[in-house]
């Protein structure tokens, strides 16, 4: 494997320096499961990317950390909008 094609972590933060998101990318592309939490540390959104397309079931929380739904983006539907992350 070579730089590009082995995953790496990747973690962007609010600007009061909490964690905003955590995942895996390789290259800039989001890969595997992710986490988004608020600016309190609880858990907002979680779910799985596979080559920059959300993929599965993607959890949704309150503001509690509790699930408020879960949303099924099926095998990277067609048409589905690739994800490219931004470089810390």
């Amino acid at each position: 494997m070579n730089a590009q094609t082995k995953p790496r972590e990747f973690i962007q933060y609010h600007k009061d320096g909490s964690v905003w998101a955590k995942g895996q990318v390789v290259g800039d592309v989001p890969t595997g499961y992710w986490e988004w939490f608020r600016k309190d540390g609880t858990i907002m959104r979680s779910g799985y990317f596979r080559d920059g397309i959300q993929v599965g079931e993607w959890t949704t929380y309150d503001k509690h950390g509790a699930v408020y739904k879960v949303t099924d983006k099926k095998d990277g539907r067609k048409g589905a909008k690739k994800t490219i992350v931004e470089r810390n």
